[in-house]
């Protein structure tokens, strides 16, 4: 069957707020560009999950006029930082022992989804066609540049063999092409490789994120206070050099979010991070919350965090990586939305500045690293460039006190880059792990069903959905290693580090294989970032497919 084509001025993969961001604003430059934007999702906002707490700086510049109709949930009017000393017992820190950074004041929690329909409602109504339930599956090259995308084909067997209902994907030709797929995007992955975008200072790296939505008691509900913190449980696994923190968001209608973020760096292949989210529940300022409520939804996904040093260049022939794509979340604040959101702004000026020149595409649009070098975006990610790299190498104590001592550093002794120090963290996550038989296993406790869970339960709770007849979206490059590698050094590490039980190693009576369990994927893409033999690739599965996250 022939592929139908279209053209537009600038095509835009991902429904997140970097790519809509960046669609509004080039309707807002020139409202006659063709602007198309692809979401994976079944609706925009289903695949996108966030604490969320919300710096609304970048939205006051995108829509000045009417940023205040979006769905800003709650104002933050508490906001706590606590350190888990044991199972028990935690340590409120005060006010001025929190890095500046990490204070939450004009914040606001919200449900980073429903912002985005909001978004994508604005966008449509300036003109900008979105496609949801497309994928967005191969690029187009064409003389060492980047043309467009051709979606994902509909209507594939397992086998990829056309069934009756199969429709081909479509060939979407821009003038530029810019990608907002999230943390680990496959086709960022691929630009990045093609072009050697890649910093050459240190590699990106990344968090898995968990987060639950909680309906709990009228009385346990405390709409506005914000709970952050490290310590317990992760503190236990000192010798698996794990480290992370967690999170607890008091939201309108006596809900709460609660959460944990691993950094994907431990080296204990035993660790599972879905289990220690799991343990922090139990903890007593946790629990207090969430006794007697119901857990109503559940997410994990992959967070970029490896900040200014591990940003690719952005910039490629046709096209411009934004958002977490590039990986322009600020760590040391926990937040990425409103620097997604920028970074969408600041792609959208300089595209729309180079087709007023009547540029068609071929030129490498270097003048974007200088914009968002210049802008508040630049200066926030330098000034916090060594926030990530001093906590894996001092961890959460001394990291921490290094964090605070730079943060209120008198601007007299500071560059114009921020901290006179700079700090690398040039090993990649997936070479941290150790062999298996050189770490203790862990053994996790039961879930109770009250407040801890297990991962099938969980995984219903994203209301993840995948035709079970179309071809796997989860490929080894060599079927053999999982257990022929993977199995003896690290026990199949994929078995605990994924959040939803894809992966999971079957006796037989021959000998053990991998059993990848597509259909309960929530496409966090850990797999495709933390396995030890780099032997995963995540790949978009068939449009529309995957979970779908209401109010997350």
């Amino acid at each position: 069957m022939e592929r139908e084509a279209m053209e537009f001025d600038v095509v835009i993969v991902g429904g997140g707020p970097a790519g809509l961001s960046a669609a509004i604003a080039l309707k807002q430059h020139n409202a006659d560009l063709s602007v198309c934007l692809l979401e994976k999702g079944a609706e925009v906002g289903a695949h996108l999950l966030s604490g969320a707490l919300f710096d609304p700086v970048a939205l006051k510049e995108l829509l000045p006029d009417s940023w205040q109709q979006a769905p800003l949930g709650i104002p933050v009017n508490d906001d706590q930082v606590h350190l888990l000393q044991n199972e028990r017992r935690a340590l409120q820190l005060p006010h001025w022992a929190v890095p500046p950074r990490m204070h939450n004041d004009g914040s606001h929690i919200l449900s980073l989804g429903n912002l985005c329909r909001w978004l994508g409602q604005q966008a449509e109504q300036l003109g900008v066609e979105i496609y949801p339930g497309f994928t967005a599956s191969k690029l187009i090259m064409e003389a060492g540049r980047v043309r467009g995308v051709i979606t994902g084909d509909l209507g594939l067997d397992r086998a990829g063999n056309p069934k009756a209902d199969h429709v081909p994907g479509m060939a979407l030709y821009g003038r530029y092409t810019l990608f907002a797929e999230g943390a680990r995007g496959h086709l960022g992955k691929q630009l990045i490789a093609e072009f050697n975008l890649e910093n050459s200072a240190q590699p990106q790296h990344y968090a898995i994120g968990f987060k639950e939505l909680w309906q709990v008691p009228a009385e346990q509900a405390k709409p506005g206070l914000v709970l952050h913190g490290s310590g317990w449980p992760l503190v236990e696994r000192r010798a698996s050099k794990s480290q992370g923190g967690f999170y607890l968001y008091h939201m309108e209608g006596n809900q709460v979010t609660v959460g944990l973020i691993v950094d994907l760096n431990y080296s204990n292949p035993w660790l599972s991070p879905f289990d220690e989210f799991q343990r922090l529940k139990h903890h007593p300022l946790i629990a207090q919350t969430l006794q007697g409520g119901e857990r109503i939804s559940y997410g994990a996904r992959a967070i970029t965090k490896g900040g200014w040093h591990s940003l690719p260049r952005m910039h490629f022939p046709g096209g411009l990586l934004i958002g977490c794509d590039a990986g322009t979340l600020d760590f040391s604040r926990i937040k990425g939305i409103h620097t997604a959101m920028k970074s969408g702004m600041l792609a959208a000026k300089t595209v729309a500045m180079s087709l007023r020149g009547g540029d068609e595409g071929c030129q490498d649009l270097a003048e974007y690293s200088d914009a968002l070098q210049q802008s508040w975006l630049g200066q926030e990610l330098k000034s916090a460039r060594n926030f990530g790299a001093a906590l894996h190498r001092w961890g959460p104590l001394l990291g921490g006190a290094f964090n605070w001592l730079e943060q209120r550093l008198p601007r007299s002794l500071l560059s114009q880059r921020g901290s006179p120090f700079t700090l690398l963290d040039r090993e990649p996550d997936y070479r941290q792990l150790r062999m298996a038989s050189r770490c203790d296993p862990i053994d996790y406790p039961k879930p109770d069903g009250k407040l801890s869970f297990d991962k099938p339960s969980s995984v219903y709770l994203a209301n993840t959905s995948h035709d079970e007849d179309q071809p796997c979206h989860l490929t080894l490059q060599d079927a053999s290693i999982p257990v022929a590698v993977n199995l003896p050094t690290w026990a199949e590490p994929a078995q605990r580090y994924c959040p939803a039980g894809v992966f999971e190693i079957v006796e037989s009576e021959r000998q053990p294989y991998l059993q990848i369990n597509a259909a309960n994927c929530i496409h966090c893409k850990t797999c495709d970032i933390k396995d030890p033999s780099q032997n995963i690739i995540w790949t978009p599965p068939q449009g529309g497919s995957g979970p779908n996250y209401p109010n997350m």
